[in-house]
């Protein structure tokens, strides 16, 4: 497994530049190129988009690494930050709660962003009040409810796969969010996003798969 060099990521977007030249980097070391070496850097990019003043003074850890499979590689996007709360973020939480609706989970980016919030707010919980439930029904679609032994000890995992995976048993029901998840660019590009959460970190790795 190739791993790079950690970069410091601020919610401020310092750091952002050399994520984007860590990524090109580990490109060239990967032997990536063409559409694939464009989507890596592009899900970088993404990543930090999707952490992007979640959090006030926000300060985390960017690194990418790499691992050969039978039938080409696989590639982690990998972001890790200190779990922090301020108040006014708690107070949007409870604003989403009796508003009945969720505008800041519109698109995949949003989606990935609120549940974040979420399970920051709710991480020792085994699941989320009903007023949340019924604001951010895509919440519980991606929700991981039993962890494998390979998961993440204490942590609870929001994963776009199972995402993708609960839309398409249930699409005719979901019929706008099946057409969201099409539209976005992260959900192409990438064959999963992973949001891990325990007491003290915040997670979210990016997965491609690529091909040889």
């Amino acid at each position: 497994m190739m791993t790079t060099d950690i970069v410091h990521i601020n919610s401020d977007l310092k750091g952002k530049e050399e994520a984007v030249i860590t990524a090109d980097s580990f490109n060239k070391r990967n032997g990536l190129s063409g559409k694939d070496a464009l989507h890596i850097r592009l899900l970088t990019e993404e990543i930090i988009c999707a952490v992007h003043d979640i959090m006030d003074g926000f300060i985390g850890n960017l690194w990418l690494e790499s691992e050969e499979t039978q039938d080409g590689v696989i590639c982690r996007i990998s972001l890790s930050a200190q779990r922090a709360m301020s108040p006014s973020q708690e107070e949007q939480l409870l604003m989403l709660a009796t508003s009945g609706q969720n505008e800041n989970s519109m698109g995949i980016l949003g989606k990935i962003r609120e549940a974040i919030r979420l399970n920051m707010k709710f991480t020792n919980e085994t699941e989320l009040p009903a007023e949340y439930r019924a604001a951010d029904s895509w919440y519980e679609l991606g929700r991981e409810k039993k962890l494998s032994s390979s998961d993440k000890v204490g942590a609870i995992l929001w994963s776009l796969e199972n995402y993708r995976s609960s839309l398409s048993e249930q699409r005719e029901a979901n019929a706008d969010k099946w057409e969201e998840l099409e539209r976005s660019i992260i959900a192409r590009l990438s064959n999963d996003v992973k949001i891990w959460l325990t007491d003290e970190t915040t997670e979210i790795v990016i997965e491609k798969r690529i091909k040889r």
